[in-house]
C-alpha cells in the first residue's frame, strides 16, 4: 500500500542520525541521506530468559505477548513468567480463556502493585509458583511441558503446559537516538502528549518505541498515522 502511493523503500541499517542546518543526516550501512523530517518507528524488543529452547520454540507455543497469542491456547494449561504489573495483567487475561495458568516468580514476592497481586492471588485457576526459575521448555515441534527449579528447596520438577509466555519487560529500540532525543528512564522516546512530536522539531516517534502501555499492532499503526500527519503539518508550516 505504501509503495502504491509512491513510497521508496530501502532495506538498510541506520548507523547514526544528526541534526544539520536544513534537516537531518542519516548515515546507513550503504550511504548518507539528508531529510527535512524523520519519523522513528523502531519498536521495542521483548526481553527473553536466554535459554535455547525458548528461541527454538518461539512461535510454536512460546510467546512474549499473551494478548496477541493467548487465544490460540483456549482451554489449555499455560505458563507465564514475570512479576510485574504487565505479567499480572497477562496472567489475568489468560485465566479467562485458559484452563490453568502457572505463574513463575523467581523470588518470594512480586514487583506488581498490591491491587494487581490481590487480583492474581484471588483468581482460582492461576497458580503462583514462588521462588521458581525455568530451566528448559520441553517439546520437539511445540511446547509440551517445562522443567523448573525451586531455588529454595533446590528441587526440579516437570509441569505439562501447552504454551509458555514471557512477560519480563520490553526494551525500546532507541539507543541510536539517545544523544539526540529525550528518553524516559526506561529508554522510551518522550513525545508531547497527544502527538508524535519529540523534543527535536522535525523528528517524530510512533509505535512501541514511544509507547510502553499498549504495545499492540493496531495502536502502533494509529500512532504511525498521527506521526505522518504531524510530519506533513510540520513541512507545510516550514515550507508552505
Amino acid at each position: 500500500q505504501a509503495q502504491r502511493f509512491g513510497t521508496e523503500i530501502k532495506t538498510e541499517t541506520v548507523d547514526s542520525i544528526e541534526k544539520i542546518d536544513d534537516g537531518f543526516s542519516l548515515k546507513t550501512s550503504k550511504e548518507t541521506y539528508q531529510f527535512k523530517t524523520v519519523i522513528l518507528s523502531t519498536g521495542a524488543s521483548a526481553k527473553w530468559l536466554g535459554i535455547e529452547s525458548e528461541q527454538r520454540l518461539n512461535g510454536f507455543g512460546v510467546s512474549a505477548c499473551a494478548v496477541c497469542d493467548g487465544f490460540f491456547f483456549k482451554g489449555k494449561d499455560v505458563a507465564i513468567v514475570g512479576a510485574g504489573d504487565t505479567a499480572c495483567e497477562e496472567a489475568l487475561y489468560l485465566s479467562k480463556i485458559c484452563n490453568k495458568v502457572s505463574m513463575l516468580i523467581r523470588k518470594d514476592s512480586m514487583r506488581a502493585s498490591k491491587v494487581m497481586q490481590d487480583r492474581v492471588l484471588k483468581t482460582s485457576n492461576i497458580e503462583v509458583l514462588w521462588n521458581t526459575e525455568t530451566i528448559e521448555i520441553l517439546g520437539e515441534h511445540k511446547v509440551e511441558s517445562m522443567r523448573v527449579l525451586n531455588n529454595k528447596s533446590n528441587q526440579e520438577s516437570t509441569i505439562p503446559v501447552q504454551a509458555f509466555f514471557v512477560a519480563i519487560g520490553h526494551q525500546p529500540n532507541s539507543d541510536l537516538f539517545k544523544e539526540v532525543l529525550d528518553l524516559d528512564d526506561h529508554g522510551y522516546i518522550l513525545t508531547t502528549p497527544g502527538t508524535s512530536k519529540t523534543n527535536m522539531p522535525g523528528i517524530f516517534a510512533c509505535g512501541d518505541v514511544q509507547d510502553k502501555n499498549y504495545r499492540q499492532a493496531v495502536t502502533a499503526a494509529g500512532s504511525g498515522c498521527m506521526a505522518a500527519l504531524d510530519a506533513e503539518r510540520y513541512l507545510s508550516e516550514l515550507y508552505g
